[in-house]
């Protein structure tokens, strides 16, 4: 299983400095890739518990997450090798012809290393500041998916949706090569009987799938790749080539003094509980995890930050 890093984008961040030096540092510690992820604004009073669970606050650390598409332009101009995804960029905040060529063109850039990690989204507060609404939220990305296969397609271009309208126009640049879409959402406990849009979607159009782990240990990851496993017979049964689709699992890391008791969530608890969760993502059938120190409240700069992943890889690497 690869290691990916999240870049650092949270408030306390130096724009300026703090991005290259990761990149340049998870790279040469052998990760494979580098995640961003969105987060438009910081409501003072949020229509919304965080992420849509009740009495669940937002993170301060939130306050600032900078532009994602912004972060992984910096990195693809300071690294060489590794890959350079979002996760997740929340379809409907986005116009979909401008993302489509945003995305080519830091492909372009990187040589061809871009992955496009996808959401519906939960916040109503950034629906709202875009001009969309959450009722809309899968219809809009579905059209942004659509624009994606005609955009990234040969010229010219025609393709028509709730929002884009193009008749026969050529838009450049194209892609070094299809850049991989994924999407998150549908749960982690995906049954035979599962009728859920968003699986169906993933299923049907995504190159990969965005889950978390929602259980530690071997009964976590008996569940998660039952989930997968369902996942990929529903792509089969549309006729896809299920062994290019790959799980890249999200670990929203927060570290405690002591060990975390019984019930415990997934990549909360000591550096040993978090290395137990980056094992049981890999007996999951995770291709990859990405480690997300961002929400981490104690970690005083990037420095110390980057000092932990370089210390979660090499004990990964090791174990």
């Amino acid at each position: 299983m690869k290691l990916g890093l999240r870049l650092p984008q949270r408030l306390g961040v130096d724009l300026q400095n703090d991005l290259v030096e990761a990149a340049r540092t998870a790279e040469a510690a052998g990760y494979a890739s580098l995640w961003t992820y969105e987060r438009l604004l910081f409501p003072e009073a949020p229509a919304d518990p965080y992420a849509g669970v009740p009495g669940v606050p937002w993170p301060e650390s939130q306050r600032q997450a900078a532009d994602p598409l912004a972060v992984l332009t910096a990195a693809a101009v300071a690294t060489e090798r590794v890959r350079l995804g979002t996760s997740v960029l929340i379809a409907a905040l986005h116009a979909p012809v401008q993302l489509a060529k945003t995305l080519a063109t830091i492909d372009q850039i990187s040589g061809g290393r871009m992955v496009a990690g996808l959401g519906a989204g939960w916040s109503t507060d950034e629906f709202r500041a875009t001009g969309a609404t959450g009722a809309d939220r899968g219809r809009y990305l579905d059209e942004t998916l659509n624009v994606f296969d005609a955009v990234w397609g040969s010229d010219p271009v025609t393709v028509r949706g709730p929002r884009a309208a193009i008749d026969s126009a050529s838009v450049l640049p194209k892609p070094v090569s299809k850049i991989p879409v994924l999407l998150g959402g549908g749960g982690s406990k995906i049954g035979r009987n599962t009728k859920s849009k968003a699986v169906e979607r993933i299923a049907r159009r995504a190159d990969g799938w965005l889950p978390f782990l929602s259980t530690p240990g071997p009964a976590g990851a008996a569940e998660l790749r039952a989930s997968w496993d369902r996942i990929r017979e529903m792509a089969a049964g549309y006729g896809r080539d299920t062994s290019r689709m790959q799980m890249v699992v999200v670990g929203n890391v927060t570290f405690t003094d002591r060990p975390a008791g019984p019930g415990r969530s997934p990549f909360v608890g000591t550096l040993d509980q978090i290395m137990d969760d980056v094992r049981t993502a890999a007996e999951a059938g995770a291709d990859e995890l990405i480690v997300d120190l961002n929400l981490q409240e104690w970690f005083t700069g990037t420095r110390q930050m980057l000092e932990t992943a370089v210390e979660i890889r090499e004990r990964a690497v090791a174990s």
